[in-house]
């Protein structure tokens, strides 16, 4: 017993130490911006800064006038392709779950297939196709190839299988329809894992940077990701600037995770039972 508990200490002590030291970084990042330049490039691995100032952050707002655009375009992409995610991964789920119709096994099958291929092959094919429709530099580039997502279709299905058919069956007996029951029925009922997709959605969305840098080229439509590579490139050495505009392309995320965390965390032990 002893030992068990010795080793169990060694395990947690090395697990805190590990994390304090992932952890550091991102605290440093983050004070940092709240530094002025010159305390930056004095060194030292202070964390808190000496002089705090808000100057960075005004300056990535007021000096650059593309910056607000650059979060207003990641934000419209980001909730957008999340609102079409959940709707579209959820009705596919409860599909390939509830209804019978031909080929539904091989739909499946094909789904898992489709899965197993790395998207990075699909950017080529997905760059001339929306090339040849004429959406290249619009939101749509960065919306419609991602309106659904073959891994959040099985995560569903899979939710969906186990959800109790009595529910469904009483609700048709109160005289819903196959639709209406899932609108007003199921889907409120299916909030952990809806919830849990679409954390996983926006953070995608929010942190994508190939698509854009593929398919977008006018600055003023950049996302926040590849207007952050623009913002660098202009202030190669102002750290301070750098590291402002870094912490406020995390915010909306940690905002996100803060508000749906007790759902997130339930869908995560839901996906984990089954």
């Amino acid at each position: 017993m002893k030992i068990k508990r010795f080793w169990k200490i060694i395990t947690y002590t090395l697990l805190i130490v590990y994390g304090l030291v992932t952890l550091y970084p991102f605290l440093w990042a983050v004070m940092a911006s709240f530094k002025p330049y010159s305390e930056i490039i004095g060194g030292g691995l202070s964390l808190l800064p000496k002089n705090p100032t808000i100057e960075n952050f005004s300056y990535i707002f007021t000096r650059d006038p593309l910056f607000p655009r650059w979060i207003l375009n990641s934000f419209i992409i980001a909730i957008s392709g999340t609102i079409l995610n959940i709707i579209f991964n959820s009705m596919a789920g409860y599909a390939l779950a509830r209804l019978s119709f031909p080929g539904r096994k091989q739909l499946f099958l094909l789904i898992l297939a489709v899965i197993m291929v790395p998207a990075q092959i699909l950017l080529i094919p997905n760059y001339l196709i929306m090339k040849s429709i004429g959406i290249l530099d619009t939101y749509n580039a960065l919306i419609l190839p991602g309106a659904i997502n073959f891994g959040y279709i099985f995560m569903m299905r899979q939710f969906f299988v186990n959800f109790p058919k009595e529910v469904e069956e009483a609700a048709q007996m109160d005289g819903l329809s196959r639709t209406q029951t899932f609108f007003r029925i199921v889907f409120p009922m299916a909030q952990a894992s809806i919830a849990t997709q679409g954390v996983f959605v926006f953070l995608g969305l929010w942190n994508e940077f190939m698509k854009p840098l593929l398919y977008i080229t006018s600055p003023e439509k950049y996302t926040l990701t590849l207007g952050l590579q623009s913002f660098q490139t202009q202030n190669a050495t102002q750290w301070n600037y750098i590291m402002a505009a870094s912490v406020v392309s995390i915010i909306p995320i940690l905002i996100l995770y803060i508000v749906l965390n007790k759902y997130f965390m339930k869908g995560v032990r839901i996906g984990g039972d089954k």
